[in-house]
């Protein structure tokens, strides 16, 4: 379901400023949760960062080998190993 309301420039600028403050760009969900509890919470957690970026490289090396292995019937070691070096050069940068 859909609910639309109004706001004027000056609204419209702090509700910005409030979605910045919270490093987020998604407008419904923040409105959605100011809505039905009236808050909503920034948690900087680095460690919580740094284990999502280490899960995003792993999905992307499962989907690497996916798509090999859909294009070609069958995949190889020597490709996993490809995949598996590419993965850490990456893995070695984001820590620098």
């Amino acid at each position: 379901m859909q609910v639309k309301f109004f706001v004027d420039e000056k609204e419209l600028d702090l509700i910005k400023m409030k979605l910045a403050q919270l490093s987020t760009e998604n407008m419904s969900a923040y409105l959605r949760k100011m809505a039905i509890d009236g808050y909503a919470a920034k948690l900087d957690m680095p460690e919580l960062h740094e284990r999502i970026s280490r899960i995003k490289r792993i999905s992307s090396s499962e989907n690497q080998i996916a798509k090999r292995l859909n294009a070609t019937g069958n995949i190889y070691e020597m490709d996993i190993e490809e995949i598996k070096k590419k993965s850490m050069r990456e893995s070695f940068t984001d820590l620098n």
